[in-house]
């Protein structure tokens, strides 16, 4: 499986993925799931791959040399000279349709279903930064204010410190580090994810960045990270007093009257309750 995460932000962007794909226990292999493209002064994007290895590779190849049709009759559109991150979008859905048009039916004969999710994210010349999440059919939604990141893969465990922390507003280094803790959740729970990890921060209005770093089990920031985060939450998981039923000395007792209706208790005999 695969976790990638992406926050798009005021100050910009931040961009995390693992490398680990398997097919069963005993079929596990590393391959990156991020890749940049850059023209520095002009366009800075990056894209993030989850599903099925195959299609999404396939994607990959394709994007660089999609072509759209411009409406108004100029050059065809590509990732590489699109006015806007919308349009690079579009080039990016159509390269999925392309590569499902080639390959989904001798796919669906072996059993196998087409299956690819994609972020896809970054900044032209002449336009803010957008992100975007596209879809299988090739389709794709942009994320808002009120939703300023996207997941893809694994997404459950790293979900909640995302929502209790990221706004537009959050600095960048506290996203990444956010990114990261949502990370370390999911490799904690999940084994189909894993080290290491590929991760770009991307500062607004730059066209280029040169904050791109891998990140393995050796990393000292990522070490302390999954020690500190680990013991942080176990601090205050303790601080929190244990229920206290008859209330006693606590001034947050956990029964109390309550207008709702009681919890369903019914005996089946004097030596046996069921609630």
């Amino acid at each position: 499986m695969t976790y990638c995460v992406a926050i798009k932000l005021n100050a910009g962007l931040v961009f995390l993925s693992d490398s680990r794909t398997n097919a069963g226990l005993d079929q596990i292999s590393t391959f990156r799931k991020m890749i940049v493209y850059e023209k520095p002064g002009d366009r800075f994007m990056v894209l993030l791959s989850a599903g099925n290895l195959s299609i999404s590779q396939s994607v990959r190849e394709i994007l660089q040399v999609e072509q759209i049709k411009d409406h108004e009759g100029g050059d065809p559109i590509t990732i590489w000279n699109a006015k806007s991150m919308f349009d690079a979008a579009r080039v990016l859905g159509a390269a999925v349709r392309h590569v499902y048009d080639r390959d989904a039916a001798s796919l669906k004969a072996s059993g196998v279903e087409f299956n690819v999710s994609l972020i896809f994210g970054g900044q032209i010349q002449g336009e803010a930064m957008r992100l975007f999440q596209v879809y299988s059919p090739g389709n794709f939604i942009e994320a808002t204010p009120e939703t300023p990141y996207f997941q893809v893969g694994e997404s459950k465990y790293g979900k909640p410190v995302l929502d209790r922390v990221i706004t537009p507003d959050t600095p960048l280094d506290e996203a990444a580090k956010c990114a990261l803790v949502s990370m370390d959740s999911t490799l904690k729970s999940n084994l189909s994810v894993g080290l290491p990890l590929d991760m770009v921060v991307y500062e607004a209005d730059r066209f280029q960045t040169d904050r791109v770093m891998c990140i393995d089990d050796q990393n000292p920031y990522f070490q302390m990270l999954h020690g500190s985060w680990g013991q942080k939450l176990r601090e205050v998981f303790d601080s929190i007093e244990d229920p206290t039923w008859d209330g006693g000395a606590t001034e947050v007792p956990l029964m109390v009257a309550s207008a709702r209706n009681k919890p369903l208790k019914k005996i089946t005999s004097p030596k046996e309750k069921l609630i």
